[in-house]
């Protein structure tokens, strides 16, 4: 999610905020509205996405880039858009990284015996055969890191950076927390320190690690690096704080096991009038191997999927092709991602846009937009919210939001070549309570809330499918300019 602002701006009062004047294009009005009605309708009635969901955590389970679970989840998607009579459906195949968690534990030694819950780093190396000794020693901030020079040499790194709870004005503080996740590794390593410790990255748990990729980027020297829950991480900080010498015994066979082959998943509903004109709708099918992946990002898979399904079901064909696109990868690689922009690259300006859900299956709010031109961006964010009016009938009293500068990491390679990204944005305020941790299970989803946030992916498919005009020109600028924010 490294294109995502994690945060959230509450308040039907921001749409005014963000959207003003722009480009004068064609707003859908009463035509668009009756199509809008019966496909939010028909998807209120069926509730087939939690079905559809069941069968993808209950049958199949994590889904690990280069596991067998991933591909029986790419055969499962394919033959479930086949059978809901979508169209052109295939795989696309995709190299993908394969990193193998292996047996897993970490010890407290000194100043007591205790065995500490813990989950290796995605991507992280693993240990030497025996395990690692040492004593540890703590950091909440990159400068504490630095202030503990020296000491850091032949040390265990603790980074004890707690997550705020949710707020509604400021969102979820994930963005301010996750770095020592992502790059504490290295940073230690730099130092000369022989493995990594963080504080998993959520602001609620009971005793329920979190797990999540590190990047090495070209360090020479690779440490492990592991999760703890928040409970054991506040427990040796306590104790470090408290001057108490401090000794942990960390063990992980975690390797990688080089490229295998995978896939993007890809189904269509055909454009009656533009058919090469194309909206992309979609989520990444894979997950930790924690859990469900229930949440994430199950939940974005069958919204997509039952989006399109429920426009076959009541015979409305859009303008414009409807493509649903299943990325593999995304959690530790972000290969399907890339490969499906390097395997479109031919046909991106005909992209109009590329809606991703990748926030869990909570009741929706509205969607984010992000193009890499601010001032295209800034147009596309007035022409998008005249189109989105008829959506606020669909769902009323609760209005949808429309915030700029935001998107998912999928659609991520394809708003570098100046197509515009898209975010189904929910309600994520309990969204990282279960990110990432075995806790992320389907009783955690609830039924009502993804079928609200299906309807309203389709929705917004239908919108910009069907409304004549785009969201930015043809040879639109493709990169933001040096220095622009």
């Amino acid at each position: 999610m490294h294109r995502l602002a994690l945060r959230v701006l509450g308040g039907a009062a921001l749409v005014s905020a963000v959207i003003g004047g722009g480009p004068a294009l064609a707003a859908p009005g009463k035509a668009q509205a009756k199509p809008i009605e019966r496909l939010v309708g028909s998807i209120r009635e069926q509730n087939a996405a939690f079905a559809k969901l069941t069968r993808l955590c209950d049958d199949i389970g994590h889904r690990l880039s280069g596991s067998a679970a991933l591909e029986h989840a790419v055969e499962w998607a394919a033959t479930t858009m086949r059978a809901d009579g979508l169209e052109n459906v295939r795989t696309e195949p995709v190299m993908v990284r394969r990193w193998i968690r292996g047996a897993e534990s970490a010890r407290l030694v000194e100043p007591r015996p205790m065995d500490l819950v813990m989950l290796g780093l995605g991507n992280s190396v693993g240990t030497p055969p025996e395990g690692i000794t040492a004593e540890v020693v703590l950091a909440r901030t990159p400068a504490e890191l630095d202030a503990l020079g020296d000491r850091v040499r032949g040390r265990i790194v603790l980074f004890d950076n707690p997550m705020p709870s949710f707020d509604a004005e400021r969102g979820t503080g994930y963005g301010e927390t996750v770095g020592f996740r992502l790059r504490g590794p290295r940073l230690a390593a730099e130092r000369g320190a022989v493995a990594v410790l963080i504080r998993s990255v959520t602001a609620h748990s009971l005793s329920t690690p979190h797990t999540g990729v590190t990047l090495y980027g070209d360090t020479k020297v690779r440490i492990p690096g592991a999760a703890l829950t928040v409970e054991h991480a506040a427990h040796l900080a306590r104790l470090l704080q408290a001057g108490q010498k401090v000794v942990v015994h960390l063990k992980m066979a975690a390797r990688d096991a080089g490229e295998v082959p995978s896939a993007n998943v890809i189904g269509e509903i055909r454009g009656r009038e533009a058919p090469d004109e194309i909206v992309v709708i979609g989520a990444h099918l894979d997950s930790w191997d924690v859990g469900q992946g229930a949440h994430d990002d199950g939940a974005g898979v069958v919204m997509a999927m039952e989006a399109a399904a429920a426009l076959r079901r009541l015979e409305l064909r859009p303008r414009r092709t409807i493509r649903v696109v299943l990325w593999t990868n995304e959690e530790n690689g972000g290969a399907g991602a890339e490969q499906y922009a390097a395997d479109h690259r031919a046909e991106l300006d005909r992209h109009i846009a590329a809606l991703e859900s990748d926030m869990g299956g909570f009741r929706p709010r509205g969607f984010g937009l992000d193009l890499e031109d601010a001032a295209a961006e800034r147009a596309a964010i007035a022409t998008l919210g005249r189109w989105m009016k008829p959506l606020a009938k669909a769902f009323p009293g609760r209005p949808p939001v429309l915030l700029p500068d935001m998107a998912g990491a999928d659609v991520g390679p394809l708003v570098e070549h100046g197509v515009p990204g898209m975010l189904l944005l929910v309600d994520e305020s309990k969204y990282f309570d279960y990110h990432h941790s075995p806790a992320d299970t389907l009783d955690k989803v609830e039924p009502a809330a993804l079928t609200e946030a299906t309807a309203a992916m389709a929705a917004m498919a239908w919108v910009l499918a069907e409304t004549p005009g785009r969201l930015t020109p043809v040879g639109a600028p493709a990169r933001r300019s040096p220095g622009t924010p």
